[in-house]
């Protein structure tokens, strides 16, 4: 009867796997620390994003959110849940966004601004969507 052997490249790989499996795994409120995202038991307040909103944010895309020559509406569908999930706001805020839907250029990252800030600027958004229709 003939023996098979594992690849080296496969024994180093499980050697990896045992040898990392001591290793300490963030807990979930830090990988959410680090995605920029609000602890899981944050609530999110419209009215104070709607002045974050102002103070951050309205400059490029507008006091009511329907874009400005220098930023792209977020009261449109192309910004409805659907299609840009409120993860995408918070990657946004934190890294910035490359030029997809429009021709304004990338946006840069916002800094300054909490991941609860954000999620209050993103409830405000999100409820001015609903007002337009936007669902």
């Amino acid at each position: 009867m003939k023996r098979s052997r594992l690849f080296p490249g496969a024994v180093a790989g499980l050697l990896a796997v045992v040898a990392l499996s001591g290793c300490d795994v963030p807990d979930q409120e830090e990988r959410r620390a680090r995605m920029h995202l609000p602890p899981d038991d944050f609530v999110a307040d419209a009215s104070i994003g709607g002045t974050l909103f102002q103070g951050n944010c309205a400059t490029c895309h507008g006091a009511d959110a329907r874009g400005t020559d220098k930023g792209p509406p977020l009261i449109d569908p192309v910004y409805r849940p659907g299609h840009h999930a409120d993860m995408v706001f918070h990657l946004a805020v934190k890294d910035g966004a490359k030029q997809h839907h429009w021709h304004f250029g990338d946006m840069p990252p916002v800094p300054g601004l909490t991941p609860e800030q954000v999620g209050h600027v993103i409830a405000w958004v999100r409820q001015e969507q609903r007002r337009a229709g936007i669902k």
